[in-house]
């Protein structure tokens, strides 16, 4: 919900990373990897129960994550491939969280396996709509790569959720329910953008 816009003004404050990227001669590819190998580092820290490290750690992953599309079409290194690395990599990122908050919080296991699987429904439905309103002729809203659906819980309502259980964990119980509910909401709310653009 709130990932088109962040695109948008993306672009104008992240030039000097680019330069270092540039610099160290890493391709967009090397850098959806590097976002992915430190989302692993923050998993790992929720996992041990490094909390407060851990938004850090997770937050620059983002940061990789954020700036390697930006990086491929300033230097005219897009791919389809690049693109399908992007999303895998996300969604490894993500679900290696939510497998790290089941270490490190055992007792709420039922609540985080259905996040896994909201997490596999929502990703669907992204896909699933995205390639079929292209196949319509549906307005693109952004310039990703691969087409995704919009939807109410993206990667930055991910982010700030990740952020909210590592620094109020003893909440948990309600905010993990609640993040369930936005979830539902989003795979719900695709699946009546489905039945209505693609009739």
């Amino acid at each position: 919900m709130i990932d088109n816009y962040f695109r948008a003004q993306l672009p104008r404050a992240v030039g000097p990373l680019l330069k270092l990227y540039a610099f160290f001669r890493l391709r967009p590819n090397h850098v959806t990897l590097l976002g992915f190998f430190v989302a692993l580092v923050a998993a790992y820290l929720i996992a041990i129960n490094m909390l407060v490290a851990a938004i850090a750690v997770w937050w620059i992953s983002r940061i990789f994550d954020g700036t390697d599309g930006i990086y491929a079409r300033s230097t005219g290194q897009t791919s389809r491939f690049g693109s399908y690395l992007d999303i895998v990599a996300d969604m490894a990122s993500y679900s290696a969280v939510i497998v790290a908050f089941d270490f490190a919080f055992p007792n709420l296991h039922s609540l985080w396996m259905i996040v896994l699987l909201l997490y596999v429904l929502c990703i669907t439905s992204a896909l699933a709509l995205g390639n079929l309103e292209e196949q319509a002729n549906v307005g693109r809203r952004d310039n990703r790569g691969l087409r995704l659906a919009a939807g109410v819980a993206e990667g930055g309502e991910t982010g700030i959720a990740y952020t909210l259980f590592l620094l109020f964990p003893n909440w948990l119980s309600v905010s993990v329910p609640a993040w369930i509910a936005i979830l539902s909401l989003t795979v719900v709310s695709r699946t009546w953008l489905a039945a209505r653009e693609l009739k």
